[in-house]
């Protein structure tokens, strides 16, 4: 398990007694994909060949390609 979160490197709890940090990392997680929620790229009409995690795309309106198909 990572110590931090991937985006805003927000830190996590290390694991203990009654699970506790489960819910609150959950919580991180939750807070660290909507938090200053940023794209790399508005106008793709394709998957890119290998997106890095977090990476996030809008995708374009006229003919996606690929796994954006449909």
């Amino acid at each position: 398990m990572a110590d931090t979160t991937p985006s805003l490197a927000l830190p996590l709890i290390a694991g203990g007694q009654a699970q506790k940090h489960v819910t609150h990392n959950e919580a991180l997680a939750l807070l660290d994909t909507l938090v200053q929620l940023a794209v790399l790229d508005k106008d793709r009409t394709a998957p890119p060949a290998s997106p890095a995690e977090g990476d996030r795309y809008l995708i374009a309106a006229n003919d996606p390609s690929g796994a954006w198909t449909g």
